[in-house]
């Protein structure tokens, strides 16, 4: 890989960059895969995925030996791990150091798609926080559904706005991050396109965009609130530059993240810098110096807000009718149901912590929600016709049925090719794999219906 002479010249006087093992490391392009478990599905990593070590920033990271076919293993389907870049996971630990995660957090992953930071932080808050995943760009947005459904959690919520419609619910946040859109050159490794695409003119055209993007979604923040920014460039302007113009602008003051651990952070390979101006403090990730690829993340609070600290009313339920059949089908297929506050709308039923239904009427009047909590199904005349989300989630019955099938069925099954398992079993039915849940089936004596969704369906055939 031949880098731009353009970027080496601008990094020449960045903080902790190493010239000739920056450089070295690049011409090998070998860039290590790592995935980061679900805790809520498993508590170890799958055996066959060859674990190498652990990701030493991140409690649920683990690398691999070697990059499998991720799309030919039921377990990344099932949602049981996210394949993520190590370097991405110091969220974690940045998340750890600047909130408290035993208090019911409202939190907000402003630039989400396809999902990876979510998951993370999916996994971290408590069970009555509430996770907002935003994408502006619809078709991403659609990937960042599947990605959160994949997980299973009841307390996560994904919008389709534009950062500026976040300003309707003025102090509303407790935690943003902003994973903002860059020029990338932290990724080439593992897109060496990239580097045709890289220019000091889409730098500069990046931090303009990261500036407004910051400016946009400000005021959602409250008082005291913590707002995690990070990149995947290795650019100044991108990085030191925005920190300060974030103190300059924002009524922020910056976070140090390891003011207790600065020898652990060391010991990592993360880099300590400091921004030109305030002396703002952020961490960078070098390929030569940690095991992962380019990234950048820097903390900051905020001191001071246009906006009264927010207040949830409570909200009345009103339901038309008793709904006394819906409950009687429905407790069939949900774990505690009298836990959860379900309700319809346009002929299906959504579950969703009875804390967040409040949340809920506020962000559906500011914001436009793609998936709120689950999407159970729709209820007929005697049982509930279940949607993917249903089987894929964390509240399913253990009472419902399953059918464990083999490798290769698995993979019919995902590839939505017809088979006939056998079994005597009648009516819905979970597909499992090794006991994880795939989707949905229906068996009609000798005739079984895959009802795995078709936008999902694996499209090309076994290596």
């Amino acid at each position: 890989m031949s880098l731009p002479q353009a970027l080496l010249d601008s990094l020449s006087q960045v903080t902790g960059y190493q010239a000739d093992s920056f450089i070295k490391t690049h011409e090998l392009g070998e860039s290590p895969t790592s995935i980061r478990i679900n805790p809520d599905k498993i508590n170890t990593p799958p055996a066959h995925l060859n674990i190498q070590s652990p990701v030493l920033w991140n409690q649920y990271g683990y690398y691999l030996n070697a990059r499998p076919a991720f799309t030919f293993d039921p377990y990344f389907h099932a949602g049981t791990y996210y394949v993520q870049e190590a370097s991405s996971m110091f969220l974690e630990y940045a998340v750890k150091q600047s909130v408290d995660l035993d208090e019911d957090l409202r939190v907000l992953d402003l630039c989400a798609a396809p999902g990876g930071k979510s998951t993370l932080l999916a996994s971290l808050l408590s069970p009555d926080s509430l996770l907002v995943s935003n994408e502006v760009i619809k078709s991403r947005a659609n990937i960042l559904v599947d990605n959160m459904s994949k997980w299973g959690l009841t307390n996560t919520y994904v919008t389709n706005n534009d950062p500026k419609d976040f300003s309707r619910i003025g102090g509303y946040f407790d935690l943003i991050v902003v994973d903002a859109p860059c020029s990338g050159s932290g990724l080439f490794r593992r897109d060496p396109e990239a580097v045709v695409e890289w220019s000091l003119d889409n730098v500069a055209m990046c931090s303009q965009r990261q500036q407004r993007i910051l400016a946009d979604v400000w005021d959602s923040l409250k008082e005291g609130g913590i707002l995690l920014y990070s990149t995947c460039s290795y650019s100044e302007a991108e990085n030191e530059t925005i920190m300060d113009w974030v103190v300059d602008n924002l009524s922020a003051k910056n976070i140090v993240l390891d003011k207790k651990d600065t020898d652990t952070i060391q010991q990592w390979g993360i880099v300590r810098t400091e921004s030109p101006e305030h002396k703002a403090i952020g961490y960078r990730f070098y390929p030569d110096q940690a095991q992962g690829e380019g990234f950048f993340l820097a903390a900051f609070q905020k001191t001071k807000s246009d906006y009264k600290p927010f207040h949830r009313p409570h909200i009345k339920p009103q339901r038309t009718k008793s709904f006394k059949h819906e409950k009687s089908v429905l407790s069939q297929w949900i774990t505690g149901l009298e836990n959860y506050m379900w309700f319809e709308k346009n002929d299906n039923f959504y579950l969703i912590n009875p804390e967040h239904e409040s949340d809920l009427k506020i962000l559906q009047s500011n914001l436009y929600i793609k998936k709120a909590g689950i999407l159970l199904g729709q209820i007929g005349a005697k049982d509930l016709i279940p949607e993917h989300e249903l089987a894929l989630s964390t509240i399913l019955s253990e009472q419902v049925p399953t059918l464990n099938v083999s490798y290769e069925q698995a993979i019919a099954y995902l590839r939505k090719d017809d088979f006939v398992p056998d079994t005597d079993q009648r009516g819905w039915c979970g597909i499992a794999y090794e006991e994880h849940i795939l989707g949905w089936g229906k068996a009609l004596g000798n005739r079984f219906n895959n009802y795995y969704p078709k936008e999902l369906r694996i499209l090309s055939r076994l290596p």
